[in-house]
C-alpha cells in the first residue's frame, strides 16, 4: 500500500512539473509573439514613407522577407532618406562638369539641410558624381513628377498601339512596364548610376544621406551638348 501511495505522489509531482513547464513554453510563446509584432510594427513604420519602386527592389532583394527587406533599405540609406524627406532643404552646392574638348557641360543644383553640409568635400563630390551622370546618361527631368501628363499619356498610347494585338489585361500590364523602363531611362532618380549600374541615383543619394546625416536632394539641371537645339535636340544640319 505504501509502495503504490509513494508512486501516486510521484505522479502528482511529475504532473505539477509538467504543467510547470507548459506555463513557461506558453509565456515564452507569448512574449515571441508580442516580439515579433512590435519587430513588424516598427518594420512597417519605417517602410511607410519608402517608394513603390524602393520597396519592389528591397523585396526582391530580400526574397520577401519583410526584415531582410528593411535591412537593405538601411544599408543603403534609403530608410532614413525617406524619415527625413520633410525636412527642409535651403543649402546646397551648384556643381558643374565639362566633358574633354569643351562640347559637353552640365550645370546641376543639389540641396541638404544646412551650409556646413554643403561645404563638406563628400557632398562637393556627390555633386560632381551627379553632374558625370547627366552628362553621361543625358535623363531629361529629376523625377517622374516632374515628367509633363500628356508625354505620360502619348507614351501609354505608344506602347498600347504596339500590343493592340493583345487582350487587354496583357496590355496593361505591358504598358505599365514600358512605363517604368521609360522613367528608369529619363528620370535621373531612377536612371543605374554609370558607376555601377546595380544601384539608381536615388540609391546613391540614400548612402550620402545616411554618411552626412542629412536630407539630400537634387533640385534641378541643365545639359549643354554643342550642335544641339534649346529644345535638346541636334540642330538642323548638325
Amino acid at each position: 500500500m505504501r509502495a503504490r501511495a509513494d508512486l501516486e505522489h510521484e505522479r502528482a509531482r511529475a504532473e505539477e512539473r509538467l504543467e510547470t513547464v507548459n506555463e513557461a513554453q506558453e509565456r515564452l510563446s507569448a512574449s515571441f509573439k508580442v516580439l515579433s509584432a512590435e519587430a513588424l510594427q516598427s518594420s512597417m513604420a519605417q517602410l511607410a514613407e519608402v517608394s513603390k519602386a524602393q520597396l519592389q527592389a528591397a523585396q526582391v532583394q530580400a526574397s520577401g522577407d519583410l526584415e531582410k527587406a528593411v535591412v537593405w533599405l538601411r544599408e543603403r540609406g534609403i530608410a532614413q532618406a525617406a524619415k527625413r524627406s520633410g525636412k527642409l532643404v535651403s543649402e546646397g552646392s551648384v556643381g558643374y562638369y565639362i566633358h574633354a574638348g569643351g562640347k559637353l557641360g552640365v550645370l546641376v543644383e543639389v540641396n541638404c539641410e544646412t551650409d556646413f553640409v554643403a561645404k563638406t568635400p563628400e557632398f562637393q563630390g556627390l555633386v560632381k558624381e551627379i553632374a558625370m551622370q547627366i552628362a553621361a546618361a543625358n535623363p531629361r527631368c529629376v523625377g517622374r513628377e516632374d515628367v509633363p501628363a500628356e508625354v505620360i499619356e502619348q507614351e501609354r498610347q505608344i506602347y498600347a498601339t504596339q500590343s493592340a494585338d493583345k487582350p487587354e489585361a496583357v496590355i496593361k500590364k505591358i504598358v505599365e512596364g514600358k512605363l517604368e523602363k521609360f522613367y528608369r531611362d529619363i528620370c535621373l532618380n531612377e536612371q543605374a548610376w554609370v558607376r555601377d549600374p546595380n544601384r539608381t541615383i536615388t540609391d546613391l543619394l540614400g548612402e550620402y544621406v545616411a554618411k552626412l546625416g542629412e536630407k539630400i536632394e537634387i533640385r534641378r539641371f541643365i545639359r549643354f551638348q554643342l550642335g544641339e537645339s534649346r529644345d535638346g535636340n541636334a540642330a538642323a544640319g548638325a
